[in-house]
């Protein structure tokens, strides 16, 4: 499975703000859009556009300050179009590997919604 994760960028980011998820998970995480304008005050924040091959299918924002050995992802979403294909684990995957190699986090946390089931067995 071709999976990777990529910043998100001008060229991307109307694809990124159209991603969905079903009605019944709308509560589990901030939309796109939001993430994104939060994104661009803060200095940390790692947006970044999950990608299958070509097909952008999901999206995820994660920082890692530079003054801190923790790492906390705290936006996650595959979209529903997607989704039960195993994108989610291997954009994990591919985000771990992407923190481990800026060197200084030793510990990685991720928020999600208590109610939400399917990230609770993900993680």
């Amino acid at each position: 499975m071709d999976i990777r994760i990529v910043p998100v960028a001008k060229a991307n980011r109307a694809l990124v703000t159209a991603l969905r998820l079903a009605p019944e998970q709308m509560d589990f995480v901030a939309g796109n859009a939001d993430s994104l304008r939060e994104a661009r005050s803060d200095r940390d924040a790692r947006p970044r556009a999950v990608m299958a091959g070509d097909q952008l299918v999901g999206f995820l924002m994660y920082e890692a300050p530079r003054d801190d050995d923790e790492a906390r992802i705290y936006r996650f979403m595959v979209d529903r179009a997607w989704q039960g294909r195993g994108y989610g684990k291997a954009a994990l995957r591919a985000v771990l590997e992407e923190i481990q190699g800026l060197g200084h986090i030793r510990h990685v946390s991720i928020c999600y919604e208590p109610e939400n089931e399917a990230a609770r067995r993900l993680y």
